[in-house]
């Protein structure tokens, strides 16, 4: 099985470069498709209080038979729980459904620049990882000016900054913002819904390197230095996903790949979305 390459946090930590996204994967089916990731070689798990799955993926993660240490899991604040009080209980929920006894990774879901200072819900995370039930803190959905009010009105610097990226949304100055400042970029939805996969030049890449189209847009994430956690139900992608670490793409294939941005959002703008 190969080794996924792991990212060092700002912070220390460590954090597997490629995991298992569980967005819209259904609370019955979440048990069953992590186990399946986690015998395929995953050992980095992605979901949210959003999700509804947070119970299934901490079964999951307990009946793997795999040391706590050795899986990474992330959650992240629901959109109703930005208030102090709020966030604290919202994060006690959480650790109750995961049933874990510490959580590697919580973010902020969105900015919801129009309800709240999301400036205070960042120091509530900033005091729930000072008691060390959590190992790292960040945000998800983050714009740079965003992250700038963040950084003026706060102590700890964001582990991670979860955002949509794919090749039509590269995302460059948020992804430079964060390298500037030692904030990671988390790439979710990494191929766009699907909307990236019938695109001629990654289908030419993929037919050169023997690989799917797929595989080669997650390659180009990770060779950029994204986090990325692609989401399937399926087994067989469940493992077709994993299967990056066998090849390589030249920088020609990168550039080519990353001109491919027309700042196409699959999902909703975080300057406008309040929840």
């Amino acid at each position: 099985m190969p080794a996924v390459p792991d990212v060092t946090l700002n912070n220390g930590v460590r954090i597997p470069q490629l995991g298992f996204g569980t967005f819209q994967i259904p609370p019955e089916q979440t048990r069953e498709t992590t186990s399946a990731a986690l015998e395929a070689g995953y050992r980095h798990i992605d979901t949210a209080q959003m999700y509804g799955n947070e119970k299934e993926v901490g079964q999951a993660v307990r009946d793997s038979g795999l040391d706590r240490t050795d899986v990474f899991v992330t959650s992240k604040l629901n959109n109703d729980a930005h208030a102090r009080d709020d966030a604290l209980k919202a994060f006690d929920r959480s650790m109750e459904e995961l049933d874990l006894d510490y959580l590697d990774l919580f973010l902020i879901h969105w900015p919801l620049p129009g309800k709240g200072d999301f400036v205070e819900t960042w120091n509530v995370l900033e005091e729930i990882y000072r008691s060390g039930r959590v190992k790292a803190i960040g945000v998800s959905n983050f714009q740079p000016h965003h992250l700038r009010r963040l950084l003026e009105g706060s102590v700890v610097v964001p582990a991670v900054n979860q955002v949509e990226v794919h090749p039509y949304l590269t995302q460059d100055a948020v992804r430079s913002f964060g390298a500037e400042h030692g904030i990671a970029t988390e790439a979710w939805s990494p191929i766009a819904q699907g909307k990236v996969l019938g695109d001629p030049v990654i289908a030419r890449i993929a037919e050169r390197v023997g690989k799917s189209t797929a595989q080669v847009t997650l390659r180009w994430h990770l060779q950029r230095g994204d986090i990325v956690f692609p989401k399937s139900a399926t087994r067989k992608r469940i493992v077709e996903n994993f299967d990056l670490f066998d090849f390589e793409l030249t920088e020609g294939d990168i550039g080519e790949i990353s001109a491919l941005n027309r700042d196409e959002r699959t999902g909703l703008d975080p300057d406008s979305f309040n929840g």
